[in-house]
């Protein structure tokens, strides 16, 4: 056993996505200004890859201004806090010290459509197949309830229907009053025009004859 491993005794870090050489990536620094912490980052492309356990580092490039700046994270470091895959580079080598010696367009690299599922850390890999598991299993138990109690919700729906059936039936019975204002006009009797006529005729006639008799 190495020196370095006694004064690591923990495990590795699992929060990390599985980056490699030719990655676009961001790592977030936390940088300590006196009393005060602020996160910086960082952002660029992965030149190498050092596999050592706990002394495991990587060397990210950006070009700032003209300027080729290369910095060195130690990946078991509490001052990395984050790491993001923002492109995968396809390279054939694991050290991409050529880079230092190109500018502009000759310098990027060919990028290649991977599978998704390898950006992410294996402990969100973990957290979402935990939460799969778990909606599985909820509506596994959903489904044996809606199974086991079919009567109950039957009942239920026919006593609704029923219950709106009833609401609608007097509904439908009554009149409407413009209805019922025309059969009381047609119930009423019509009067006789003609017969008033004849009555007043007669009244005439028998005024006329006792004039004529006086």
């Amino acid at each position: 056993m190495r020196s370095i491993d006694i004064a690591h005794p923990e495990g590795l870090r699992r929060d990390l996505p599985p980056f490699r050489s030719g990655d676009t990536v961001r790592v977030h620094v936390r940088i300590r200004e006196g009393e005060k912490e602020r996160i910086q980052i960082f952002e660029g492309v992965c030149i190498r890859r050092k596999q050592g356990g706990p002394a495991a580092t990587f060397t990210v490039r950006k070009v700032s201004y003209g300027v080729g700046v290369e910095r060195v994270f130690p990946v078991e470091s509490p001052s990395v806090t984050k790491v993001e895959i923002k492109q995968r580079g396809h390279v054939r080598r694991s050290r991409l010290y050529y880079l230092r010696d190109l500018t502009g367009k000759k310098a990027r690299l060919r990028s290649k459509v991977r599978d998704l599922t390898a950006l992410i850390s294996e402990e969100e890999a973990d957290v979402k197949a935990g939460t799969a598991a778990g909606v599985a299993a909820i509506e596994a138990e959903t489904a044996t309830e809606q199974a086991a109690e079919p009567s109950g919700e039957l009942e239920a729906s026919e006593e609704v229907e029923a219950a709106a059936e009833t609401a609608e039936a007097p509904a439908a019975e009554e009149p409407e009053p413009k209805a019922e204002m025309k059969a009381e006009k047609k119930a009423e009797p019509e009067v006789d025009s003609s017969a008033e006529t004849l009555a007043f005729d007669v009244s005439m006639i028998s005024d006329a004859e006792d004039e004529k008799a006086k």
